[in-house]
């Protein structure tokens, strides 16, 4: 069973200033240049990060670290180790957050916000809307609580629920179908951020 890292991450939320330091480590060995930040508008450090991403695998309630070793590690991706809350190349308006969705799941996402989904009830659909609608509705999930729950959030409302079990099955194979339900392929470079995932999670 995967339960190793939980405890340290999920139900030590309770007293969150207990448990952001193991969290923080798990955080810290999948991104392992989260260390410093630079410029502080978009990047935050393992230790920043880490009791924002506990906190929404607690909300979403996803409680198996074969799930949040494949969660972490596409954020930790996409983010350059949680650096960047927009899409740096091609620049892409409105694509962002620490899960670097595009603009139509990040209104989607807006909208599944209570605190937040009145300021995007005049969009229905992200076709169509200037660059600066666009990254408005992006501004509204960048905030850290929301940010660092952005990719919590695709696994558990985009993606087929029977990915919980292929990962649990078989959690190479599952993060294969994970990759797929994002849209994108198992690169050399991702598979080195799930594979220092599994390590901190004590998977096989």
């Amino acid at each position: 069973m995967h339960f190793s890292a939980v405890s340290s991450l999920v139900l030590g939320l309770a007293t969150l200033a207990a448990a952001q330091l193991p969290a923080a480590a798990i955080v810290k060995q999948i991104a392992p240049n989260a260390e410093n930040c630079a410029d502080t508008t978009e990047c935050r450090t393992a230790e920043q990060a880490a009791p924002f991403i506990a906190q929404a695998m607690y909300n979403y309630k996803v409680f198996t670290t074969p799930e949040m070793a494949a969660i972490i590690s596409l954020m930790a991706f996409e983010s350059v180790d949680f650096k960047y809350k927009h899409n740096v190349s091609p620049g892409r308006p409105g694509q962002g957050t620490a899960n670097m969705q595009m603009a139509k799941f990040n209104l989607m996402y807006a909208q599944s916000i209570d605190s937040i989904k009145d300021k995007v009830s005049k969009f229905t659909t992200t076709d169509g809307l200037s660059d600066a609608d666009l990254n408005y509705i992006l501004s509204l999930v960048q905030p850290d609580e929301f940010n660092f729950a952005s990719g919590v959030w695709f696994y558990t409302t985009q993606c087929d629920p029977s990915l919980k079990q292929a990962l649990w099955d078989n959690v190479d194979t599952g993060f294969q179908k994970y990759m797929a339900c994002v849209g994108v392929s198992v690169t050399d470079d991702r598979l080195a951020y799930f594979t220092r995932a599994k390590a901190a999670f004590g998977l096989k």
